[in-house]
């Protein structure tokens, strides 16, 4: 900021109109520009989860807009004023409304918001139900282009996965390793929150992990894994079908990523597919 910036602050209407506007000034070149704003911008906000209860987090924001041909510059200082504003804590609904005020404040007929942040989820350990706190990197992201409006949300959950053909061939034993799985969804009706899609990629997993656990929990979470392994094909697999017959969701995105406990290398998939509440493009 320059040192005028404070002086702006003691500054009424009258004062300020007499300031010159650069960004306003037309623009000769004629070449629109897609995506301009700002990124890597960190705030605190609070997030709504599953129960009702919000849940503070630190977001890193990425806030463009669409500049047409014939304008210089955007007012970037708006972005900021947008985040500035008093709101309750976040859930969808409200994340939509933003990008609204938005563009109705960039004076910009599309745009995009991105909002990345930590969140936690608490669990209770399967055997002696202890509590504890486990984050997930989650993410939301709406944005506006030829008058439709497209929100999605990801969230990459870790988890374990075993290894059948290491089952299959070893007299005893078999390698597991932690896994991350990203989910991205688009949210075509009402609500989907973090917790829900955490749940799809724990539940499709060998085994879920946990922040805290005691002996009889190692036991069964050990013995869950070997009773149920899965190769990284089969954890993008089982979470497209669990995905696909949701009726909240529309395009869907599965990607695994197994760091292997056998090689210095990971194993990994993706797959792409459409949930029951595709909608035409």
């Amino acid at each position: 900021l320059s040192p005028m910036h404070g002086d702006l602050e003691t500054m009424n209407a009258p004062e300020m109109l007499l300031l010159p506007d650069t960004q306003a000034l037309p623009d000769l070149r004629r070449m629109p520009i897609q995506k301009v704003g700002v990124k890597g911008l960190r705030y605190p906000v609070a997030i709504r989860g599953r129960d009702g209860d919000a849940q503070p987090t630190t977001a890193t924001f990425t806030m463009t807009v669409g500049l047409p041909h014939d304008v210089k510059g955007t007012h970037m200082s708006r972005f900021v004023e947008i985040l500035e504003r008093p709101r309750p804590a976040f859930d969808l609904a409200g994340f939509r409304a933003m990008l609204d005020a938005m563009l109705e404040r960039l004076e910009a007929d599309e745009g995009a918001i991105e909002m990345r942040f930590p969140y936690f989820i608490r669990k209770a350990a399967p055997m002696s139900g202890v509590e504890s706190l486990l984050d997930y990197d989650a993410a939301w992201t709406v944005a506006r282009a030829a008058g439709r409006t497209r929100l999605t949300v990801s969230v990459t959950a870790p988890v374990t996965s075993l290894c059948p053909c290491s089952k299959s061939i070893s007299e005893y034993g078999a390698h597991n390793q932690r896994s991350h799985i990203t989910i991205e969804a688009e949210v075509t009706v009402g609500e989907l929150t973090l917790e829900e899609l955490a749940r799809v990629a724990e539940d499709e997993a060998s085994c879920e992990v946990y922040g805290l656990l005691k002996r009889p929990d190692e036991k069964w979470v050990t013995e869950r894994a070997y009773d149920n392994p899965k190769f990284v094909e089969d954890l993008v697999r089982d979470i497209a079908l669990a995905l696909a017959r949701d009726p909240r969701i529309g395009r869907y995105t599965v990607a695994s990523e197994n760091f292997e406990s056998i090689h210095n290398h990971s194993a990994y998939a993706e797959i792409e597919g459409a949930g029951a509440g595709r909608r035409d493009a």
